[in-house]
């Protein structure tokens, strides 16, 4: 698009990839930074990612490249790495004044952190904002109808910036100003889906994955308005919205995670594989934790948590259907 700046988008997984591509649906120049030598020649010199998106023939408007710097002066980038290393990638990233936007789903290891406080740290001086939603990649790189929350701690001001930049015909935003609620349902939903898979694995049916949904959410409330996120944007495109999707499908890397647990391969075996991040599986063990000093009822993380490290799932599912009976709606302090 003459005239218009490029878009960085950093991290060429298949997230990163699809959102590239949906940005360059317009004609507009991307930037597409990879951490693979190998992934930015395929990209560059055949229009594909067959590591990681291998269904999706990339517009000419993508240009990747391994070197971080060159996307220094762009005004908006998107940054799509697993969450573990998103601050160590963005310490790579010269300082300049940009909208960062995060679409990475998880809580930092070791710190707790969210990925806006992450990002805070590695990227000062960076306006923040949020893209999550209930997104699968290959179905976002073929132009079908997407809708995602994006979150802009900068408000209205950094929302009329970055709208028109993000926004395509079959990718629509929706504005939020809670950026904390925004993460806290991308990172919990994936660990309930990873309990969906285990569920599915196990044979138990598709009552025990409706009511999982349900209680799974109630957890996904508790947690995030202890630390201050709103309940409408967790009932929303973010929260509810991506958990019914990736709760359902064995295109979500969690839910093939859980399954393939409940099934009685070994999650040391399964995680071996690192070309292609279940992000609930490093969250769980966080989340846990933080649930756990917090004071926050969250049983299906914690056998999430538990099922990871090695217990046995049909186990774990049996002490969780033998927990007290109790309300179903907690009593009102």
């Amino acid at each position: 698009m003459t005239g218009t700046q490029a878009i960085g988008v950093i991290g060429a997984g298949a997230w990163g990839t699809a959102l590239a591509q949906m940005l360059a649906s317009d004609g507009r120049d991307v930037v597409l930074w990879a951490y693979e030598p190998e992934v930015v020649a395929a990209i560059n010199g055949g229009h594909r990612n067959p590591l990681y998106l291998p269904s999706a023939t990339l517009a000419p408007t993508i240009r990747a490249t391994g070197e971080i710097a060159e996307l220094a002066g762009l005004e908006t980038v998107l940054v799509v790495t697993p969450a573990q290393v998103l601050g160590k990638v963005l310490a790579g990233l010269p300082s300049h004044p940009r909208d960062l936007v995060l679409c990475s789903k998880g809580i930092e290891a070791g710190t707790g952190r969210m990925m806006n406080d992450v990002a805070r740290e590695a990227a000062p001086g960076s306006a923040i904002a949020v893209l999550s939603g209930p997104t699968f990649a290959h179905e976002v790189a073929a132009g079908l109808p997407t809708a995602v929350t994006l979150a802009c701690a900068g408000g209205t001001a950094q929302w009329e910036r970055l709208a028109p930049a993000i926004a395509r015909p079959a990718f629509r935003p929706y504005y939020s100003d809670d950026v904390i609620g925004a993460e806290i349902g991308g990172a919990v939903k994936n660990v309930l889906a990873i309990a969906c898979g285990v569920v599915d694995g196990l044979g138990l049916g598709q009552n025990a994955r409706a009511a999982l949904i349900a209680r799974g959410y109630a957890e996904m409330l508790r947690f995030g308005e202890a630390l201050g996120a709103r309940a409408e944007t967790l009932s929303g495109l973010c929260g509810l919205g991506d958990l019914v999707l990736t709760c359902s499908s064995t295109s979500s890397r969690n839910f093939s995670l859980g399954k393939a647990l409940g099934g009685g391969a070994s999650a040391a075996d399964l995680m071996a594989d690192r070309r292609t991040v279940a992000e609930g599986a490093f969250t769980a063990p966080v989340l846990a934790g933080l649930a756990d000093t917090r004071g926050i009822a969250m049983p299906i993380v914690a056998a999430v948590d538990a099922i990871l490290k090695g217990e046995n799932a049909r186990a774990v599912v049996a002490a969780l259907l033998a927990r007290p009976l109790k309300a179903e709606r907690d009593a009102p302090q």
